[in-house]
């Protein structure tokens, strides 16, 4: 019964910033490799950044290298999205994942999903 709820989610103006985060339970937080992907409206499930089980590696889509950051607290069981220099395209839903195995790009690979926040970037 693994459970993974977002919240940080809202509207911000071009260039604001923005915290996600992703609470879980009923999964053993510290052994899993969790992702951060993003939908936007008509388009597919897409990659924005992942962490592995310690933290020691992260990846990131090219369009948002440099300017997200994933962290993860295994004490909390936790993970995180921060989010700088936010533009219109990065307009989307946001959903948190994970996965007992190792780093993957694929929002097919990943066996549990959160219910997704809105992030809405206009002025």
């Amino acid at each position: 019964q693994v459970q993974l709820v977002e919240s940080g989610g809202g509207l911000v103006q071009p260039g604001d910033s923005l915290t996600l985060s992703c609470a879980s339970s009923g999964l053993t937080f510290r052994i899993a490799t969790m992702g951060w992907f993003r939908q936007a409206p008509g388009k597919g499930r897409e990659f924005a950044a992942a962490i592995n089980w310690s933290g020691g590696s992260t990846y990131y889509a090219d369009s948002v290298k440099g300017r997200f950051a994933i962290s993860r607290d295994n004490a909390k069981s936790a993970v995180y999205l921060r989010m700088n220099s936010l533009t219109p395209e990065d307009t989307a839903s946001y959903y948190c994942a994970a996965r007992y195995g190792s780093i993957s790009y694929s929002p097919d690979d990943y066996e549990n999903w959160a219910q997704g926040t809105q992030v809405t970037v206009s002025s």
